[in-house]
């Protein structure tokens, strides 16, 4: 096997090697569009970030796109550097990533305390130490497509249970962008040897780095949306610059909402408090 020299050391793992050329444009990027193909998705978390600190939505979301960020940064050093210490790097904090979105999805009909994060935090760190250790290839990749699986009946229900027509819009394009995603990295994986004959490489890998970067932003502003609802906080899609989808909300009308259920909770009490005293049963 050929060894490449470059800024960053010798390459021999054939392993994380993708179909484009090492170092065709800098010593210093291994892999020139799998490094920049990460820039889209670092701006669609920092517009959702925003968006989430501007309208004070829970922290979970600003975590949830500051976790969307830091999995493509680590992503760029990865395809810059083509270092095994670098794959680890995106590999575990995807687990992370979906950990959270496990728990976003799951967390409103949880009753039993802090059970969940606490499992779920564990989990994390559980893994991130044994897969440090060991080093999974095939383990990992049918691991994380099983956790991607277990979020897909709650995805569903929040779908069906959706009446805003561009939510479901939202949702959809998610799910066209995940598909598009995916299969671009298989025709990359698997017609290699093809393409790399071609004229010139399509950059199959890269374009699921930005085909993704727009499905973490779908699905990020459809949780939004969704959260938004089972707080009473009236959400609507707006769209950012007349093209992003983004959600905004009004929490006054929750706060009428609750001041009404406690309105008539109390008349309630003090109803149910004269019947009672009415017969003689008040303590």
């Amino acid at each position: 096997m050929e060894t490449i020299s470059s800024f960053w050391g010798l390459l021999t793992s054939p392993t994380i090697d993708f179909c484009e050329k090492n170092y065709a444009y800098s010593s210093y990027i291994a892999e020139f569009y799998n490094t920049i193909s990460n820039i889209p998705t670092i701006c669609l978390a920092l517009i959702g970030l925003i968006n989430a600190l501007r309208q004070r939505f829970e922290k979970r979301f600003s975590v949830l796109h500051l976790s969307n960020m830091s999995l493509a940064i680590g992503n760029i050093l990865y395809h810059a550097t083509l270092q095994p210490a670098q794959q680890q790097s995106v590999e575990i904090p995807m687990v992370w990533e979906i950990l959270l979105y496990m728990y976003i999805l799951y967390s409103p009909d949880w009753h039993y305390g802090r059970t969940m994060p606490i499992f779920l935090f564990s989990y994390g760190a559980v893994f991130a130490v044994v897969h440090k250790v060991v080093h999974f290839d095939i383990a990992f990749k049918v691991h994380y497509v099983i956790l991607c699986l277990l979020c897909v009946p709650r995805m569903y229900k929040y779908y069906i249970y959706t009446e805003n027509v561009c939510v479901k819009w939202m949702a959809k394009l998610y799910v066209a962008t995940l598909v598009l995603g995916i299969l671009c990295w298989l025709c990359d994986r698997v017609f290699c040897k093809e393409i790399s004959r071609w004229p010139t490489n399509p950059q199959g890998h890269a374009l699921c780095h930005v085909f993704l970067g727009f499905t973490s932003y779908f699905a990020n502003t459809f949780l939004m949306f969704c959260r938004a609802q089972q707080r009473v906080w009236s959400p609507k899609v707006v769209r950012l610059l007349g093209v992003f989808p983004s959600v905004k909300i009004d929490k006054s009308k929750a706060s009428d909402f609750k001041y009404v259920v406690n309105f008539f909770c109390g008349a309630l009490n003090v109803k149910l408090s004269l019947v009672l005293l009415s017969q003689g049963n008040f303590p």
